[in-house]
């Protein structure tokens, strides 16, 4: 896929349990994980797997009456465009007013800070 673009909520929840399933994924699979849990219909769910599938993040395959899907997308390249894409827009790239944004809002806690520490001088060696 050449470029990324960025998945609509109900398309990256739909990623999620595709993600964390082993591949061929189906309709079924997916509506028992996800469906009932935001009261979707089948045919909702259907054609948000169609647009997946349009956008390139699925691959799709007939077998009998059921539909099978795989995942052309993996997780952490995703993860990867999303979170850069956010950085950039929000952030300007700069991981300190990211963590500085974390810290003030009180989501930092000692532990994350030390674990954060750790990870640096890791880097750093």
């Amino acid at each position: 896929m050449d470029t990324l673009k960025k998945l609509p909520d109900a398309e990256f929840e739909i990623m999620k349990v595709v993600w964390a399933n082993e591949p061929p994924i189906t309709t079924n699979i997916i509506m028992e994980q996800l469906g009932r849990q935001k009261e979707w219909r089948a045919q909702t769910l259907i054609s948000l797997l169609l647009r997946l599938v349009e956008r390139g993040f699925l691959r799709t395959e007939k077998n009998g009456k059921e539909r099978t899907y795989f995942p052309l997308v993996m997780r952490d390249e995703y993860l990867q465009f999303e979170t850069g894409s956010f950085m950039e827009k929000v952030h300007e790239n700069s991981f300190v007013s990211l963590v500085n944004m974390l810290y003030n809002g009180k989501k930092l806690k000692d532990k994350d800070l030390d674990e954060l520490m750790k990870w640096m001088k890791e880097r750093r060696e």
